[in-house]
């Protein structure tokens, strides 16, 4: 049994990155936990009133439902203000990853690609690189990147593409991934934005007809130690 964290800076990136590929695991019988580090909420509006905090409130539960159809054993939530990573202070950001990387002691870190399009996300990675420095005492042992719809893909001139090199087959998770995206009801879109589930299922296709499946989910690994 392995010890998985998916660190997600936004409630809905730890279903739309891995969601398939987490339930697999978890049905293989892995125990995974995710780290969310925003409220996903806050950069939409200007002034933080009684509205917004039921709208944050609102998408905490639907994460929490998510995570619980997956099978997440827990899940983390910071808080951060969304959309500005930029000005929370990097090193505070670190010491959080940090505290529940020691908390928990994952081998297997799931996180962002740090190419994408939203701010957050590259903090969220760099973040991550940094509090999992490869030293004797760090349990993380290997490092993915997934993708994440409507952020990933629209970084038109980013150098840093996402080149997935770890495919998993998520044929008989897949729905699972759907179901548990349909309780994100406040992030849900039409067809054809990617971050609907008519958009989810034509990605999984896409990467499925480059393994040899119906369905996968692909990931960057950036680190893998073998001891």
């Amino acid at each position: 049994m392995e010890k998985i964290l998916v660190i997600a800076a936004h409630p809905d990136d730890e279903i739309l990155g891995c969601g398939g590929t987490i339930r697999r695991l978890i049905k293989e019988g892995n125990e995974v936990y995710s780290l969310i580090l925003s409220d996903g909420t806050t950069s939409r509006h200007n002034n933080i009133n009684t509205e917004v905090m039921e709208e944050i409130n609102t998408r905490l539960q639907e994460s929490l439902s998510a995570n619980k159809l997956i099978g997440y054993k827990e899940t983390f939530f910071c808080q951060f203000t969304d959309n500005s990573f930029d000005k929370e202070g990097f090193l505070n950001i670190v010491k959080l990853v940090e505290k529940y990387v020691s908390q928990i002691k994952p081998s297997i870190i799931f996180t962002h690609h740090y190419g994408d399009l939203n701010i957050d996300h590259r903090i969220t990675f760099n973040a991550v690189q940094t509090a999992t420095r490869p030293m004797a005492e760090c349990p993380v042992k290997e490092i993915y990147c997934f993708e994440t719809f409507s952020a990933t893909e629209w970084n038109f001139l980013s150098k840093d593409k996402f080149t997935p090199n770890y495919f998993v087959n998520i044929e008989n998770t897949l729905k699972d991934k759907l179901q548990a995206m349909k309780c994100y009801e406040s992030e849900l879109r039409e067809y054809p934005h990617p971050r609907s589930l008519e958009g989810l299922e034509v990605a999984a296709k896409r990467w499925g007809t480059v393994i040899g499946c119906s369905y996968a989910e692909a990931f960057e690994l950036i680190r893998k130690v073998v001891i």
